[in-house]
Formats: C-alpha cells, sequence, structure tokens
C-alpha cells in the first residue's frame, strides 16, 4: 500500500490568520487531484503560526481562527489535510491538529505534552489533550501526535499499541545550533522502538527571536531517514511511502542543507533578518558601517537577505578612527553594491563637549566621553531611519552583550540585532566562511585587532580577556549555568571568572533594553534567560 505524503513545510506569520488561510488552501488546491491516496501535513498551529502568545487571550482572535479552518473544510476534497491551530472547547484552548477529508473534519487531536521550558510558555495558554487520535487511509492506521508529544516516550508508545502503521508529527521546532541532529536521532528512535513509519513536518520561518529551521523528515520504521526536506527552505515535498516495506532506503539527497555549523548558523541569521524585515513592512535596513569585524558580518548578512538595493550604510568617523577603518568600510561597501555616505560625528561630539564644559571642567576623561560619541552615532543613524522608513540594525555581538560592552542609546540604537546570540569568536569564522568564494569583507577587518575605536589606540582586549577565553567562560556560566569557583577548577584565571560574572550580573538592565535578535543558542537572551535585574545574589 502506497501512500504519497506531502510535507508542507511553509513560511508562516502569527497574526496573519487570512494570508495563512490563503496559503494553506492554495496547497491543498495544487495536490487533490492524484490517482493514489494523498495527503498533506501542515505545520503546528499553522493557520495561526507559533508562538501565537497573548494573541490567544482575544475572544476575536480565536473566532477568526474558526472561520478559516472553516474555508479550508470547504476547500478539501479528495485529500486527507492535516492542519494546526488553536482550539476552543468547553472554555478550555487546546493546541490542536484536525484530520480533514471531502469537506468534513474527520478527527480532532489535542497535544498532550505541553513544554514550559526555555522559549516556551505553552501552559500559560493551553490545556493539555489525554488520548489518542487514530484514523485510517484505505484500511492503514495513522496517528497523529503534536511536536513535544514525541519528545516524551508515552504518546508515540500509545499510538503503536493502539494499532498505528505510521504517525504524524506536527512541528513548530525552533532551530538552535545542534537542534537539527537531536530532531533526527530522537524521530529514528521513536520509529525503531515503535515499529513505527514517522513524518516529521516542520515549520520555517523568522519570528521575531525564533527561526524555525524546517527539515521535515519522513522516517521509516527500521529507523531510517528516507527523505529529508531542506532547512531554512520553504516547500512542498512529496514522497510516496510504501508502509509495507521497511526495508527502503533510497535518501533523497537534498540541495543546499548547510553541512558546516557556519554554513547553518549563517543562513540561520539570513532567514531571521529577512523575516524580521519583511514581516514587519519595512522597506529596507539602515548599519553603521564602522571598518570593524561585527558591522561588517551584519551588513553583509543584510544584503544576502533583502538584496544591495535595500541595505544602506553610514560611515561615521570621529578624531579616533583610523584612516584603515573608513577605508575598509568604503571598499566593503563598494563591494556589495549597496548605499553608502560618510558623515563624520566630530561637529555634534564637540557641541555635546562644548553643551557640558561647566559640569565636566577639572574632571578627567573617562568613558563618559566615549559613550557619547557612541551615542552621537545612534542619533545619526535614527534619524536616517526615520526619515527613510528603514529599519535600523545594531551591530553587538552575544559576548558584548553579556558583558555590558556596549552603549545603551548609541551603539545599542536598533530595531533588530541580527549578530545578538552569536559569540564574538563565531562571527569572524562566519566571516572567514562567508569570504570563501569571495572577498566580500575585507581581510583587514578579519585581521586587526578589534577595537571601539573610542578614545586613542584603544582594543577591546584593553578591558576584556582575550576572545577565546571570554567566550569560553561566558558560555559555561550563561548557557551551562555553570558556578564561578568550577569555571576556575577548569583552569581559568579567578581574576578574569570573577571580572567576567560581575559584568555579566551588574549589565541585565543593558540586555532588558536590548532589541530583539535571531536565536541560534539553546540560551538567548531574552525568552530563554530571564533574571532579575535588581539582585543582591551573587554566586561564587
Amino acid at each position: 500500500m502506497n501512500i504519497k505524503i506531502i510535507l508542507a513545510q511553509l513560511n508562516f506569520t502569527v497574526g496573519d490568520i487570512e494570508g495563512n488561510k490563503n496559503k494553506i488552501i492554495d496547497a491543498i488546491l495544487k495536490n487533490q487531484s492524484n490517482n493514489i491516496s494523498t495527503v498533506i501535513i501542515f505545520p503546528e498551529l499553522s493557520i495561526c503560526s507559533y508562538p501565537p502568545e497573548d494573541l490567544l487571550h482575544r475572544p476575536a482572535f480565536l473566532q477568526r481562527i474558526e472561520v478559516a479552518l472553516n474555508e479550508i473544510v470547504n476547500a478539501t476534497k479528495e485529500i486527507y489535510v492535516l492542519v494546526g491551530y488553536p482550539k476552543k472547547s468547553n472554555g478550555k484552548i487546546f493546541n490542536a491538529c484536525s484530520v480533514i477529508y471531502n469537506g468534513e473534519i474527520i478527527k480532532t487531536y489535542f497535544k498532550q505534552i505541553l513544554p514550559n521550558y526555555g522559549v516556551f510558555d505553552e501552559k500559560r495558554y493551553f490545556e493539555a489533550g489525554n488520548s489518542n487520535c487514530l484514523f485510517d487511509i484505505n484500511g492503514i492506521s495513522i496517528a497523529v501526535t503534536i511536536c513535544e508529544d514525541i519528545w516524551e516516550q508515552q504518546p508515540t508508545k500509545n499510538a503503536a499499541d493502539a494499532g498505528a502503521r505510521i504517525l504524524f508529527n506536527l512541528n513548530a521546532s525552533p532551530y538552535h545550533i545542534t537542534k537539527k541532529q537531536q530532531r533526527e536521532t530522537l524521530i529514528k528512535q521513536r520509529a525503531r522502538e515503535n515499529n513505527l513509519h514517522i513524518a516529521y513536518i516542520n515549520l520555517v520561518g523568522g519570528q521575531d527571536e525564533l527561526i524555525f529551521d524546517g527539515y521535515s523528515m519522513l522516517i521509516n520504521a527500521n529507523g531510517e531517514n528516507i527523505f529529508a526536506a531542506p532547512q531554512f527552505t520553504e516547500g512542498l515535498y512529496s514522497y510516496e511511502l510504501d508502509i509495507e516495506n521497511k526495508e527502503i532506503t533510497n535518501t533523497v539527497a537534498i540541495v543546499d542543507t548547510p553541512v558546516t555549523e557556519e554554513a547553518s548558523i549563517y543562513q540561520a541569521l539570513v532567514l531571521g533578518v529577512r523575516d524580521y524585515v519583511k514581516k514587519n513592512n519595512f522597506s529596507g535596513v539602515v548599519i553603521g558601517l564602522s571598518g570593524g569585524i561585527d558591522s561588517a558580518l551584519t551588513t553583509t548578512i543584510a544584503v544576502d537577505a533583502l538584496g544591495a538595493e535595500n541595505v544602506e550604510v553610514l560611515i561615521m568617523p570621529s578624531r579616533y578612527t583610523a584612516q584603515m577603518s573608513i577605508n575598509d568600510a568604503i571598499k566593503q561597501a563598494d563591494t556589495l553594491g549597496i548605499r553608502h555616505e560618510t558623515i563624520s560625528i566630530e561637529p555634534a561630539f564637540n557641541s555635546f563637549l562644548g553643551s557640558l564644559f561647566n559640569r565636566f571642567e577639572n574632571l578627567p576623561t573617562d568613558i563618559t566621553e566615549e559613550n557619547i560619541q557612541a551615542r552621537c552615532r545612534g542619533i545619526l543613524l535614527m534619524a536616517l531611519s526615520n526619515k527613510t522608513g528603514k529599519l535600523l540594525l545594531t551591530t553587538g555581538n552575544k559576548s558584548e552583550m553579556a558583558v555590558g560592552y556596549s552603549t545603551l542609546y548609541g551603539d545599542m540604537c536598533g530595531g533588530f540585532a541580527p549578530l545578538k546570540d552569536v559569540w564574538k569568536t563565531m562571527v569572524y569564522k562566519l566571516a572567514i566562511w562567508r569570504n570563501k568564494d569571495q572577498e566580500v569583507i575585507p581581510a583587514n577587518v578579519i585581521e586587526r585587532p578589534p577595537s571601539a575605536e573610542l578614545r586613542e589606540n584603544q582594543v577591546d582586549q584593553d578591558s576584556l580577556p582575550n576572545y577565546d577565553i571570554l567566550d569560553t567562560i561566558l558560555e559555561q556560566y550563561i548557557e551551562q549555568d555553570i558556578s564561578p569557583n568550577i569555571i576556575i577548577e577548569r583552569g581559568f584565571s579567578a581574576k578574569d571568572v570573577e571580572h567576567v560574572v560581575r559584568m555579566v550580573d551588574r549589565n541585565e538592565y543593558k540586555r532588558r533594553q536590548a532589541a530583539p535578535g535571531v536565536r541560534i543558542t539553546q540560551r538567548a537572551f531574552g525568552r530563554d534567560r530571564r533574571y532579575p535585574i535588581t539582585s543582591g545574589y551573587l554566586e561564587k
């Protein structure tokens, strides 16, 4: 018995019920005239997209979803459709999936395992289901589960014990660096231990901080990956499954699936920028291009995401800016073919110093003057953003965000931060990776010691440990919750560890005011990591 399975790995927008509904119906109509039994599976909560968050508290939101669902049902003829949506029943809201055939809903399943960790808050919104959902296609028993259900053993086991031969698992599973491998290993394990074919469908696209990377899969009952859709790419991917043949091993080669960590991260960042800009209806982006590595990588990502015609940069030198930095910024802008303009911040800087002269007289020059320069640049960039309607991208990385090596209302100005979850060491790796076929980021930018250029002969390592050391300490403290004493026991300088930890803890207030940015790790600043600003807790 063959069943044609269509994995509708599509890019939906949270709250765009009408647009999402139309995309779903269009996919159904393209595929419902077939000679064999066909099923098309859409991702978790696809009618409203994921995560809808507090939109679920609005009655009109749920009512409009019901209207859209009815239109999808009415459009469905000779094809089985599985579509996810939030369903209100008896005063409770469920994360649901309905099975539709020939203009009627034949089954509805409620998600049983509600994740409530990391970026997930499903217990805030949903009630948990407590039963299986099985339906037949030509006598073949098929079960339905949703996302987190497959990460625990019982829902899949219950489906198999009830006689299911195939399991359809609908997902909105966010990306992080190792998630693809974790998912594939898990799905293979569930298939083997339950003797089930598993169709795993995942959402693709950017939604605020989250990236959904697709990589939908068909795993046979032997635990072999017999089909995989590409990462980060929207599409309708079909496979004709012979459910009697457990020995199928003809894995479909996927073009353009990232094969290195750098490739995967870079594609995630490009997708995140593209969707944030387009889904929020900005006409393009503005970036301050300094001649440093962070702004260079951010600019390159923006061009790859949006096209050169939708990116413009400002080069804003001061008395401390090296001529090499200006030259490298202009060179990169010319290479990428983007609009660029040079505006010195000296007049604005001098004006502020003049206004503050009486108050600052006889006081030593310190970080105050450095921050004034950063804020001069922020004013220029925000003015250009306001005047053009383009989104300002801020260029700070995760290492800087962690220790507060940034200026509020200065270089932190902006509406979106592509590198917010990217360690500085990875910034360099991504720049080198992106340059492998063509040098779009000048070699000087990668090779020079990093510097904010806010005072004479300044380099980052004047006030920070070497980035290889800094990032390793930060990763352990922030992403793994390892205590400072244990980090020191692992061979790191007590002075470095204590200094870094103090900087992390005292800069929570800055991170609360930072722009959202693409999440690529398991513990990003924001939804993943929620610490009080005011706290007397000190860890040793």
